[in-house]
Formats: structure tokens, sequence, C-alpha cells
């Protein structure tokens, strides 16, 4: 069961996980200080290409929202025009 706590460091609390499974399982499969320290730089890196991925995808949201707004506006510009040509058409007709 994996279980979530909030203002926990991710990585800290992973690397504690961590550290308690190489003590649980010492005997099985000894960690030495070279594999830690490769495991660490590992998860640096997933770490930093995640603070990448997830800074670019909000770069993205931003720019869909802001894209969602200027199509929303044309959109309303567009019908405020066809009820106009409508009320208009509609006043041509009765003048007939």
């Amino acid at each position: 069961m994996v279980t979530r706590c909030t203002g926990v460091d991710p990585l800290a609390g992973y690397l504690y996980i961590l550290a308690m499974d190489a003590n649980n399982h010492s005997n099985d499969h000894p960690l030495d200080i070279g594999s830690l320290e490769h495991r660490v730089e590992e998860l640096i890196t997933a770490c930093q290409a995640l603070t990448e991925e997830n800074n670019s995808l909000r770069e993205r949201q931003d720019h869909l929202v802001a894209e969602r707004a200027e199509l929303i506006e044309k959109t309303e510009l567009a019908r405020t025009r066809v009820e106009a040509m409508i009320s208009r058409l509609k006043a041509m007709e009765n003048g007939l």
C-alpha cells in the first residue's frame, strides 16, 4: 500500500524508502554506496526531466487557455453579427 504524505519532498521520500528497502534486504541484495549514488543520479535526472516536461505542459496549457479565450471572443462576435443580420432580414421582410 502506498500512502501520500503532504509536505514531504517526493525525492526524499523515495530515498528513504530505498534506504529502508536496502536495510530490509541487506543480505539479499547488498547496496554499496556506488550503486546508491548511481540510483540517486538516475532519480535526479528523472526529476529534472519531469520538471522540464511539467514546465512545457504548463506553457502549452497557458497557450491553449489563451487561444480558447480568443476563440470564445470570436464566436461571440460572430453570434452578434448573425443575430444583427437576422434582425435586419426580419425588418426587411416586415417592411415589404
